[in-house]
């Protein structure tokens, strides 16, 4: 028994070595490079092919087609959303992440770095007709609705150059596109927004009512990430990259999506950066206590929105089963029809719906806060559930309680608050409140309206800072904090509707 044990201990042993091998004989073992970018982030990283959207283009796309030839394979790309993109390299499902990630020094105690491939800028980006905005320190001055408000991408080299030159002067909007910010500012919702060089450029003609503010400002540096230990690979994508720029190729690719400036000469002098540490971004990693702060904020605002949409879902679905029981016989299949668009569509999209697409509608036009947005998105999703517990509810209240009550010559609208409604709510109290606590993990959806809730300021310090372990313990700890109280009452009600119906 010992000897078989040793046996498929050592075969384990192998198993794991071969499947670790190195990354470069991997890649040109199984014949394709994979590599992981987030299709949502726009063009012109990575975007879907307008005459086939079920391909992918744009500038990063083309360069790893070319560096993955180079290397005798073709590239694969692998959607994931941007924050995740370095989780999807540690588990092994890509080989490099390549989604205009700037080179930072936290990421490179994470993950190993290539050459510089794009030598990035910030721009800010302001409506035409707004003059009082011409220059970056006019961002100081308030505008018509106090402190100007700036959009950019959360964790972003943006965040960290505004927060530094301008610190409490300016109020920050973090967003998950560069095109959403720009929409806003289009919108009047925000003051501008601050954007890399290559999406302000690349979306300067769709964005017409949009201008450049002043001269690029805040160098920095996109390269790919790949894991440690694959340095033989990352060297062979450096060489690629090198010849890719001697040769005319990457300025050809460049020129094609008109992110080529006169700034990407200087390719040529910036190789070796990584080894230099001369890097972008946010260089600096808060201290745990700084981190838990801006968890505990991010909580307070999940707290807000689950507390101000649940009494809304609780109020709207309650009348919304009387109305589908009682009501006139034709407003019922509209409420049933109201219930079933609600369940039948996804809480992310009626979120988008209602904070990006209602202010492009014609004649429409209404542009509702971000946090207002929130609320009302939650709370119109959850009444469709809530109403069919109170439907439930109504309908577990034997009907002949109703009918005594109208005999007793009481109205119908009376019976119903006196008699049926107050025997329905205590029965259905347990589900409302295991509903609340679900209300509670489903602000994270909120993120997509620009709201940094508790996870999404989770995904913003882990990408930007790591410590994965520390920050996921902390925010799991809050969530728990939030919840279990609730998941207490909710047994509590539980055993006390048992007790009433025995």
């Amino acid at each position: 028994m010992l000897r078989i044990a040793l046996v498929i201990g050592a075969v384990a042993v192998f198993g794991a070595c071969v499947a670790r091998a190195d990354g470069l004989e991997n890649v040109r073992g199984r014949g394709t490079l994979v590599w992981g970018g987030d299709q949502e982030g726009g063009g012109p990283y990575v975007y879907p092919n307008p005459d086939h959207p079920d391909r992918v283009t744009g500038f990063e796309v083309d360069l790893m087609k070319l560096l993955a030839n180079r290397l005798g394979v073709t590239a694969r790309f692998q959607q994931c959303q941007w924050n995740n993109l370095p989780d999807l390299l540690a588990r092994g499902d890509i080989d490099v992440v390549v989604n205009g990630y700037e080179l930072t020094r936290p990421r490179l105690e994470r993950m190993i770095a290539t050459s510089p491939y794009y030598i990035y800028e910030l721009q800010l980006l302001a409506r035409k007709a707004d003059s009082s905005i011409r220059s970056w320190d006019d961002l100081r001055n308030p505008g018509p609705r106090g402190k100007r408000v700036i959009g950019l991408l959360g964790g972003s080299s943006a965040q960290t150059y505004v927060e530094k030159l301008l610190g409490a002067a300016v109020d920050i909007k973090k967003y998950e596109g560069s095109t959403d910010a720009m929409q806003d500012v289009v919108n009047g919702r925000i003051d501008a927004t601050v954007q890399d060089l290559p999406p302000a450029l690349f979306y300067q003609h769709r964005y017409d009512k949009l201008h450049f503010v002043g001269a690029p400002v805040g160098r920095g540096y996109y390269v790919m990430y790949l894991r440690k230990g694959d340095e033989r690979l990352r060297d062979a994508l450096n060489d690629g990259l090198a010849a890719l720029l001697h040769d005319g190729q990457l300025r050809a690719v460049y020129g094609r999506y008109g992110i080529w400036n006169r700034t990407q000469e200087d390719l040529d002098h910036v190789q070796n950066i990584p080894a230099d540490g001369l890097l972008g971004g946010a260089d600096t990693v808060p201290t745990l206590g700084d981190q838990v702060k801006l968890l505990i904020q991010a909580a307070g605002l999940t707290v807000i929105l689950s507390c101000l949409a649940m009494p809304l879902a609780i109020v709207a679905g309650l009348l919304i089963a009387l109305g589908r029981l009682y009501g006139p016989r034709p407003l019922r299949p509209i409420l049933t029809g109201y219930v079933e668009i609600l369940r039948g569509t996804p809480l992310l999209f009626q979120l988008y719906v209602l904070y990006y697409t209602l202010p492009m509608v014609p004649y429409v036009g209404i542009s509702l806060p971000a946090i207002w947005a929130a609320v009302i998105g939650l709370g119109m999703n959850y009444s469709a559930y809530e109403s069919e517990i109170y439907r439930t509810g109504l309908l577990a209240i034997p009907a002949g309680q109703l009918e005594a009550a109208l005999s007793l010559g009481m109205s119908r609208a009376t019976a119903l608050r006196r008699i049926v409604i107050p025997q329905a709510v205590r029965l259905v109290v347990p589900p409302v409140t295991n509903d609340f606590i679900a209300l509670f993990k489903d602000t994270s959806l909120c993120s997509t309206i620009t709201l940094v809730e508790l996870t999404k300021q989770y995904y913003i310090l882990t990408n930007s800072y790591g410590d994965y372990a520390r920050i996921a313990g902390v925010t799991a700890v809050l969530y728990l904090l939030m919840s279990y109280p609730l998941s207490l009452l909710a047994r509590r009600l539980e055993r006390r509707s048992a007790k009433v119906v025995m």
